[in-house]
């Protein structure tokens, strides 16, 4: 399944015993549709709390195969999700196939703004004008070299490993007043993109060098990197797959 939503009305992705998620709201209209009560729904990843995705990649296991034509599978769980989910896709996969574990890579966008604009804040963060996007792109490609995120990741998780590979890191201008970060790594941890963004904003503000920013990352230590960014801005962009996914 491919799908989009914007994060602000939802608990993040994964369900939540007392919040509504959007894993749990597909789920259950899956199910209406199908006729066969709740359908587990395993996504490529855990966005948090008020973060979007323009790309989400999911997927469910049914004992009956679908119509070789989904569109009306598609077309009544668009008119069950409301506006702020859309289902765009949905296709057979192998019978293995994993949505979250066969991921080679995934890709995060987070948007700036430098301008004010009521059309922009929603899905983006209102930047200083004075911020330094060339030096904060220096300091960006530092992440090339990191290996252990551990100074970015939210603590006291349950993850093995704080061990990504990251392999695109840059801020990219998006229009005269506009700028987006782009992230692509093996892996992400939890609130890691927020973070490492809030470090970077800190470079270019000028409030620390490039060689503390990489000592920061030395230290793998979260409270001495910068502050996570608002939800808002930030987007699951794309997920890759070492198979044809229709997008």
């Amino acid at each position: 399944m491919t799908l989009a939503y914007r994060g602000e009305p939802f608990h993040g992705w994964q369900r939540q015993p007392h919040d509504v998620s959007v894993q749990q709201t597909v789920e259950e209209a899956l199910g209406k549709i199908l006729r066969c009560g709740v359908v587990p729904v395993v996504g490529a990843g855990r966005t948090d709390t008020g973060v979007n995705a323009s790309q989400m990649m999911a997927h469910f296991d049914i004992a009956e195969p679908l119509p070789d034509d989904p569109s009306d599978i598609i077309r009544g769980l668009n008119s069950l999700l409301g506006r702020n989910i859309a289902v765009y896709d949905i296709f057979p996969v192998h019978d293995t196939a994993h949505a979250r574990f066969d991921a080679t890579s995934r890709t995060y966008h987070y948007h700036a703004h430098t301008v004010k604009s009521p059309f922009s804040y929603p899905l983006s963060w209102q930047a200083p004008t004075s911020l330094d996007f060339d030096k904060m792109n220096e300091a960006a490609a530092v992440l090339l070299e990191t290996s252990d995120f551990t100074s970015f990741s939210k603590l006291h998780t349950d993850v093995k490993t704080n061990i990504c590979k990251v392999t695109e890191a840059r801020w990219v201008r998006d229009g005269e007043d506009t700028w987006v970060f782009v992230i692509t790594a093996d892996r992400f941890l939890r609130n890691m993109v927020r973070a490492v963004v809030g470090t970077l904003v800190d470079v270019g503000r000028g409030k620390i060098s490039i060689d503390e920013f990489r000592k920061i990352i030395e230290k793998k230590d979260r409270c001495a990197a910068g502050t996570s960014m608002p939800a808002h801005a930030l987007f699951l962009h794309s997920v890759t797959y070492p198979y044809p996914v229709h997008r």
